[in-house]
């Protein structure tokens, strides 16, 4: 039994002796690497968490300061998508060269070829766990609580690796645009077309004509410019900046605006606009009083402004209402965050609002209609129920009614003039030489929707 024993343990020791290689100078070599390639790993994978998690505290610190770090970090913040190329790419080859080092090392320091399980585990398990414990794991834990600190530590480093890794960054940026703006395109032309659609599927029976609609308003909302729901020139109520105090006020009694623009000359000066509540402290003041003082500035917005856009800035800048030029720099109009509510929960009518019939459109019987020319194109389809984007392949240039009917006739059409548009025909029953004031609708019942 005793030399049964003795031969086993002997056996044993053989075996595991045969598992250890000598321990080399290239060994060491490459241990060394092996460990600065894991710092490597852990730092370019902390970047990323570094610059992409930035709270807005830490952004307004960053825009605050003016050293070099600072530069170079709003540097590669520019360039968002090259910087995230850059940290992906490097971390590939910095983990790849650390799995084929540990490869290495690991055929130099042991044998697998009496332990082969023992060999997957170590090259395969081990190595993968120190990648992802050291290399991941710990220093993007640490960089969820030292954000800005790590992002300065690595501001320089990684200007570096955007130079060396530029002509392979530069190609995975223009692919992942290329399937950005397919895939963009893809979801806008579903939001469109489809959307509207299936609200009307899934809300039949279970949502009242009112939600519906609302929900219709958001889908559309973002597809819809400032020019498509300005007020008009023609139909804004402004002053002139040199208008006496007396009739200033009359002006506002009479039109009862909580906001009046304000112009120096020509209504394509604005100079900025006037809050009615900002006179109620100087109403017993005679003509000498200069109300000039009490303008505001505003802002001016081009017409093909996206009205979501749009509200957002009203948010920012805590205003309700902007002066639309167009592309030459005069006024087109103004538009108000009354206006852009209304493209979502339909119209807002105050105790100042007069509600009349005739001031938009009059319904003469089912399927005809008498609007005013200046009525916007996209009241228009509110009215008569159909998609905002009905007249678009003629309608490149006009807001308006009368003005799609400019593009139809390519002419200034009298009096009696009639055209058509697939559903719809288009009669002027009041103009003059300057404008189309009121136009009969009739909507051809057998293709009603």
């Amino acid at each position: 039994m005793e030399d049964i024993d003795l031969s086993s343990i002997q056996f044993t020791l053989g075996t595991v002796t045969k598992l250890f290689q000598p321990f080399t100078w290239e060994v060491l070599i490459g241990l060394i690497v092996f460990i600065i390639l894991l710092i490597c790993s852990a730092l370019i994978s902390g970047s990323e968490i570094a610059f992409f998690a930035l709270s807005p505290k830490d952004e307004e610190e960053i825009k605050k300061a003016q050293n070099r770090t600072t530069k170079l970090i709003k540097e590669l913040l520019k360039t968002p998508k090259k910087l995230l190329a850059t940290i992906l790419i490097a971390n590939n080859f910095v983990n790849v060269g650390i799995v084929v080092l540990s490869t290495y090392i690991v055929a130099q320091l042991f044998n697998f070829s009496a332990f082969p399980i023992l060999g997957i585990i170590i090259q395969v398990i081990v190595i993968t766990a120190l990648i992802l414990l050291i290399g991941e794991i710990i220093p993007k834990i640490y960089c969820t609580k030292k954000t800005l600190r790590f992002a300065y530590f690595m501001a320089k480093p990684l200007k570096v690796l955007l130079r060396t890794f530029q002509p392979i960054s530069y190609v995975m940026v223009r692919f992942t645009t290329l399937i950005d703006k397919k895939l963009d395109k893809r979801a806008e032309e579903i939001t469109m077309k489809d959307l509207s659609e299936a609200i009307n599927i899934t809300t039949q029976g279970k949502h009242s004509e009112e939600e519906t609609r609302i929900l219709k308003g958001i889908v559309q909302f973002t597809d819809i410019d400032a020019s498509e729901i300005m007020k008009s020139r023609l139909d804004v109520i402004a002053v002139d900046i040199k208008t006496p105090f007396e009739e200033l006020r009359q002006t506002i009694l009479d039109c009862a605006f909580s906001r009046i623009p304000v112009f120096e000359d020509t209504f394509d000066d604005i100079k900025g606009v006037l809050y009615t509540k900002d006179l109620l402290p100087y109403l017993d003041k005679t003509n000498g009083f200069e109300w000039q003082k009490l303008i505001r500035d505003t802002i001016f917005v081009p017409e093909n402004k996206k009205i979501n856009d749009l509200l957002q800035e009203f948010r920012e800048k805590k205003i309700h209402l902007a002066i639309v030029v167009d592309e030459y720099g005069g006024t087109s109009g103004i538009v108000t965050l009354e206006d852009i509510l209304e493209e979502i929960v339909g119209e807002i009518s105050d105790e100042f609002d007069q509600i009349s019939d005739d001031i938009h459109y009059k319904k003469i019987n089912e399927g005809q209609y008498i609007f005013e020319g200046r009525t916007p194109i996209n009241d228009f389809c509110k009215v008569l129920k159909i998609g905002y984007n009905y007249f678009d392949e003629i309608a490149s240039e006009s807001d308006s009614i009368a003005g799609l009917m400019l593009e139809l006739t390519e002419k200034i059409p009298q009096k009696g003039e009639n055209t058509s548009f697939k559903d719809f025909s288009f009669t002027v029953i009041d103009a003059d030489n300057r404008r189309i004031k009121k136009i009969k609708v009739v909507q051809n019942q057998s293709n009603k929707t």
